[in-house]
């Protein structure tokens, strides 16, 4: 293709380096408990009764591993241990419970009707425990923008324990902006519903777009002021109080074994990861003597696949620091995280990100970074056999990595099999997007609602805009003929059959940044409608619906969400950018999953 102009580099192929329960009660009416009154727009707007939520929980967790001998939560260097107790802080009254997932709730063998308990309103904000909770803060370090930070630690979380459900699912339940911890440093122990929002809706959205990912069960806001200053310009401003109850089946990441063998502390190392092992990867004999070798394979394998995932929908996390990244390979610690909307490989949703670090297309390369520190943390546990063996499965990260994004995109784009030139097309069509700034999200989902002949001939409607976009690159007839000709060659398909498998995987709603700032601003003046909007539509993103359509959820962004850029997030002032020397340069780690044209 030398005579469209352009030279593009086909991704991956040419790069360098990569650097739970019992049977349900039923709820105890309590006359002399009073109904809290909530104003009408609330999204839950009446807590009828109180009575103890059947939910029980327990903690596996206490009796395998160490806890802190120290107690209180009080801010300290915390050693040779995995969790501290630490009590939640009840957010101050009243509260409203602002959002549900009713699909979480169901997770947890419960019956809708406990929205209306006046306890589970308190159990999942902070003010009462569920029983047989024992509340934790867990002990972690990481590397944050490519530097050691040393402790680090939930410092606004509470992990409440472990529910196992009907179907034998284990979850870890735990709060988020209950409180100060040990691990808490400077910070007050809160969340505002700004960042809650975002929390609790994308967690959601994640999990119904097929993303490996924790997951949301409640929203509760309270009138508590919290003063926090958004753009780190030392405009302090007030805001309220908020707490997530999430999930997820383990809370374990990279940064949990980092300061284990950061301070020396190999033998709570190890018990901690035969703990993780035996619970969490149960197809690894316990005796064999090669488990973390086999261990540290399965993580390398998920985290390059859960990054592919996170391109194929446009998700950039934001902050892909070493105590973010989870040792199960899910998206978890959502902070300034953006779903890219014009298709750019730069994409930066972080404010405080000022390099670039964690841009969109640069999330494989961190990944190998963060994987990187996972063997540091590994290797005093591995004889001389066992780090080569890890080391050459490190080296295969960039394929593995490559093979799982390519075959995601060839979904995005119905192709069926495979064919030597499929990257091309792939390649191809990405350049032609970020030289338009077509749209990543309605490009691909508009590609799959608009016929093929309708393709060939041009005859694009206006309502089809991000492909309108992209038929304004000169070279788009050619991608065209290009696309058209590698799926003419599956002669058994049909075009209505291609369009049923676009239309499966390429999502029409995602969380856009304006969308969700959209629905806190209504928030912060207590109408969670939009919430309870985009909760719904997000449950169903492949599926066209009427009330997001009349949101304007699918369509062109406003003009002023091109202000935001992640701005509503909350994020910690850390700063820095590890480089690599090339030919006698300093350079930014390489990029895995871009294309370069010129």
């Amino acid at each position: 293709m030398k005579k469209h102009g352009f030279t593009l580099f086909l991704f991956l192929l040419s790069v360098v380096a990569i650097a739970t329960f019992k049977d349900e009660q039923e709820f105890c009416e309590n006359g002399s408990c009073n109904e809290r009154e909530f104003d009408k727009s609330h999204f839950y707007s009446n807590v009828k009764h109180c009575g103890e939520i059947p939910l029980a929980l327990s903690h596996k967790l206490l009796d395998a591993l160490p806890l802190d001998e120290v107690d209180g939560n009080f801010i300290r260097t915390v050693k040779r241990c995995v969790f501290s107790e630490s009590q939640p802080s009840p957010l101050k009254e009243p509260l409203t419970l602002a959002a549900v997932a009713q699909d979480v709730l169901h997770i947890l063998d419960l019956n809708e009707s406990v929205i209306q308990n006046e306890e589970f309103v308190r159990c999942v904000s902070g003010g009462k425990l569920f029983p047989g909770s024992v509340p934790l803060a867990h002990r972690y370090g990481g590397h944050q923008f490519g530097y050691w930070a040393g402790q680090l630690g939930d410092g606004r979380a509470h992990l409440l324990g472990e529910y196992t459900n009907r179907k034998g699912e284990r979850w870890e339940l735990q709060l988020k902006g209950s409180g100060k911890t040990p691990y808490s440093r400077a910070g007050d122990g809160r969340a505002v519903i700004r960042s809650s929002v975002r929390e609790f809706l994308c967690s959601e959205a994640m999990h119904f777009l097929g993303v490996p990912t924790s997951r949301a069960l409640s929203l509760v806001v309270s009138e508590e002021p919290v003063w926090r200053d958004p753009f780190y310009n030392g405009s302090v401003i007030k805001e309220r109080g908020a707490v997530v109850l999430r999930l997820a089946k383990s809370w374990f990441r990279i940064g949990s074994l980092e300061i284990l063998t950061r301070t020396g502390e190999l033998d709570v190392l190890r018990t901690l990861l035969d703990f993780i092992i035996k619970e969490h990867f149960k197809s690894i004999a316990t005796k064999n003597p090669d488990k973390f070798v086999v261990f540290f394979s399965r993580v390398v394998n998920e985290t390059a696949h859960l990054i592919a995932h996170w391109m194929s929908v446009g998700f950039a996390h934001g902050v892909c620091n070493t105590d973010n990244f989870s040792l199960l390979s899910i998206t978890f610690d959502y902070g300034p995280f953006g779903f890219m909307e014009s298709y750019d490989p730069n994409f930066v949703p972080n404010t405080s990100d000022d390099e670039g670090r964690y841009s969109i297309g640069a999330q494989a390369d961190v990944g190998l970074f963060n994987l990187q520190k996972l063997l540091e943390a590994l290797r005093p546990l591995l004889t001389s056999d066992q780090l080569s063996q890890s080391q050459q499965i490190l080296r295969e990260y960039s394929q593995i990595y490559h093979q799982r994004f390519q075959e995601l995109f060839k979904a995005k784009l119905g192709f069926l099999g495979n064919e030597e030139k499929d990257s091309y097309v792939i390649a191809f069509l990405l350049t032609m997007m970020e030289e338009t700034g077509a749209d990543f999200t309605m490009t691909f989902r508009q590609l799959s609602e608009v016929t093929l002949s309708q393709l060939q001939k041009g005859s694009i409607a206006p309502s089809l805009w991000a492909l309108s976009d992209l038929s304004s690159h000169k070279h788009f007839r050619d991608w065209v003929q290009l696309y058209v000709q590698r799926l003419s060659r599956l002669i058994s398909d049909s075009d209505a059959a291609r369009q049923h498998r676009m239309q499966g995987v390429n999502p029409r709603y995602v969380l856009r940044n304006w969308m969700a700032e959209s629905a806190i601003r209504k928030s912060e003046k207590n109408d969670f409608s939009e919430v309870a909007l985009l909760q719904k539509t997000l449950m169903e993103p492949f599926m066209e619906q009427e009330e997001a359509e009349r949101a304007g959820y699918a369509s062109k962004p406003p003009s002023w969400a091109q202000q935001l850029r992640g701005s509503q997030t909350w994020m910690s002032s850390y700063h820095g950018l590890t480089s690599k020397v090339v030919n006698g340069k300093s350079e930014n780690t390489t990029n895995i999953c871009i294309i370069t044209s010129n």
